[in-house]
């Protein structure tokens, strides 16, 4: 009988153990996919900062650019 509240406890920290794991893995999953993310979007801007330099060019050469700029 002494042996069962020790097999008990190994058994929980056993699946302690395997849910920690499975969190960690799920961790390093989600940290790679927000790196996808972070790089995709700093393309996204790169594009949008040279189309708006374009705007401006043609806005300069059809003269529609306020005097304000």
């Amino acid at each position: 009988m002494a042996d069962q509240p020790d097999n008990i406890m190994l058994a929980m920290l056993r699946k302690i153990d395997q849910r920690t794991e499975r969190m960690a893995e799920d961790l390093h999953d989600l940290k790679v996919r927000m790196t996808s993310v972070e790089e995709g979007l700093a393309g996204v801007n790169r594009r949008l900062d040279r189309l708006e330099d374009r705007v401006e060019r043609i806005e300069k050469r059809l003269e529609l650019s306020d005097v304000s700029h």
